[in-house]
């Protein structure tokens, strides 16, 4: 077994195991605590409390269109780990609904907690390549229109933060303010947790590649991911004259980035995260 395919199994294995905690959080602390989860998830619950529908089948059927619509933008790749980690999720929902447990405790405890647990688990899901949250995919889709309509660089953080304030305004008026209240408190604490693991992976990142053969790979980028490149002549000290690649793109789109260069042997590459381009 080759290495690309040890790491794509264990990328498999730790996407499963955050959806397992995500869920574990959501049924068996958020939720016993009046709190609700961010994002589609969210959209999920709420539909749940409001229909009595059972929430489990409830999250993968909102999370289904957005699974359809990452396999049209972002590709085969990211969209077999996002469906592994929306199984994982609904199953470990099912599962853990039917555990008689939950934590009672002060709901700012509890809901700081399983927040955490949460953004842990949600972590894992993002640095390994996968999703379990349609609002992630649909803000992708916002930034890569907008990105190749006009050929700047935006991050997704506007489209997510647009998202969960029609989430938890929703929250507020057909559940109540405490809830709505508790829910903004799991998203800040899930977030924090989330940026401090993957490196704010709502921002922009700058992928840098130095090679000796950049055309194969600047027609991979333009033909995978409709992206263009900066090329600057360079010159290393042992391998002499080579070519820096410089190209911006968004936390979904570096899987299918990782994938090209790993196609072309002899290239070495950096990625940086890039808060704001100033044009």
């Amino acid at each position: 077994m080759n290495k690309h395919k040890k790491s794509d199994i264990l990328s498999y294995i730790l996407i499963v195991i955050g959806a397992i905690m995500a869920s574990f959080s959501v049924a068996l602390i958020l939720l016993p605590n009046d709190a609700i989860d961010y994002g589609t998830a969210g959209v999920a619950i709420i539909i749940s409390k409001q229909t009595g529908l059972p929430l489990a089948p409830c999250v993968f059927g909102v999370f289904i269109p957005f699974i359809i619509a990452g396999y049209i933008v972002l590709g085969r790749s990211f969209t077999i780990k996002a469906t592994m980690g929306s199984i994982a999720y609904t199953l470990g929902i099912r599962f853990f609904e039917g555990v008689p447990f939950e934590l009672n405790t002060e709901h700012f405890l509890a809901v700081a907690f399983g927040g955490a647990i949460l953004g842990a688990g949600l972590s894992l899901i993002l640095r390994y390549g996968g999703c379990i949250d349609g609002s992630e995919i649909l803000a992708n889709i916002v930034v890569k229109r907008l990105s190749d309509k006009t050929g700047r660089n935006y991050s997704m953080t506007p489209v997510l933060l647009a998202f969960n304030a029609l989430v938890y305004v929703t929250v507020f008026i057909t559940i109540d303010a405490t809830a709505a209240l508790l829910s903004l408190l799991v998203y800040v604490v899930a977030t924090a947790v989330i940026d401090h693991f993957t490196d704010h992976f709502e921002a922009i990142k700058q992928v840098t590649i130095i090679t000796q053969e950049p055309d194969n790979i600047i027609e991979d980028i333009k033909n995978k991911l409709n992206k263009t490149c900066t090329i600057m002549d360079s010159r290393g000290a042992i391998a002499g004259e080579n070519s820096t690649l410089i190209c911006y793109i968004s936390y979904f789109e570096l899987p299918i980035m990782k994938d090209i260069i790993s196609e072309h042997a002899g290239s070495f590459s950096t990625v940086s995260t890039i808060d704001e381009i100033l044009r």
